[in-house]
């Protein structure tokens, strides 16, 4: 259940005088954050602001306080995301919140329906320049999945051997906004914003040998990108980008506001 509908049915049952006014306020107390413990404050209006709900970023956290977070989190959003858990963590993880699944590759772990059916229009599209690549590439196909858009997935079609991009042409043209995430140089954002008609978001990654300097080589060649269209963000940030995405197709509507 979302925010507007737990907002909803407390004042619907308020207005019946199922529950009090005192109660209610009670309730209320707690509606846009919530302390968790001495060590965190949950944002539960972040989707009512922003349109997606508060998610765990994982690093740094001890798995009890992982815990705690979304057992807080699951009674005000049907979808509970945290980011950059490791398998050893999720293990424990696990023995305290059963039905929490997995995306080892991403390194994300949820509390999600079982079924997980599109609520939004478009279709993200997400390339990979590498394998290597993929735990970034992964982490963005699977929070815009979770945040309920549609992911059009391609992988390895990195620009030296360009043939395996351009052989797939149609996915790019399927697309409404395109992931493009690579290490190394970062060519490829560029090339495929040459050949799109939608926003590209490039990723570098922290993918490469020395001189790419963790990643710091690919972010200056997709800032420096003479193709336009071109967005950037952080390095290894596919979180980010498939927020970054998933804003853009969310509030395409608001462009037919007001027109008849």
């Amino acid at each position: 259940m979302t925010q507007p509908e737990i907002l909803r049915n407390l004042l619907q049952a308020v207005a019946a005088g199922e529950v009090s006014p005192d109660a209610a306020l009670d309730k209320l107390k707690h509606f846009d954050f919530e302390p968790v413990g001495d060590f965190a404050r949950i944002d539960h209006h972040r989707r009512l602001r922003t349109g997606f709900p508060e998610v765990i970023w994982g690093l740094g956290k001890t798995p009890d306080q992982i815990v705690q977070i979304i057992e807080v989190m699951r009674q005000h959003n049907p979808v509970v995301m945290a980011t950059r858990i490791e398998p050893a963590v999720y293990a424990q993880l696990q023995e305290k919140i059963p039905d929490l699944q997995y995306f080892s590759t991403a390194r994300i772990c949820a509390i999600s329906p079982p079924t997980l059916e599109p609520q939004h229009s478009g279709i993200i599209g997400i390339l990979s320049a590498g394998t290597a690549d993929l735990p970034v590439a992964e982490e963005a196909a699977v929070t815009a999945e979770l945040s309920g858009f549609r992911v059009q997935r391609l992988w390895d079609v990195g620009v030296s051997g360009i043939h395996r991009l351009l052989s797939n042409r149609q996915v790019i043209d399927e697309c409404n906004v395109l992931i493009v995430v690579a290490g190394m140089e970062g060519a490829l954002p560029s090339v495929v914003a040459g050949l799109a008609d939608s926003p590209t978001i490039a990723v570098p990654t922290s993918i490469g040998y020395g001189a790419s300097f963790g990643g710091l080589a690919p972010l200056l060649t997709m800032l420096n990108s003479c193709a336009a269209g071109v967005a950037v963000v952080n390095i290894d940030n596919g979180f980010g980008a498939a927020i970054l995405a998933g804003q853009i197709l969310r509030t395409a509507h608001k462009l037919n506001v007001g027109k008849k």
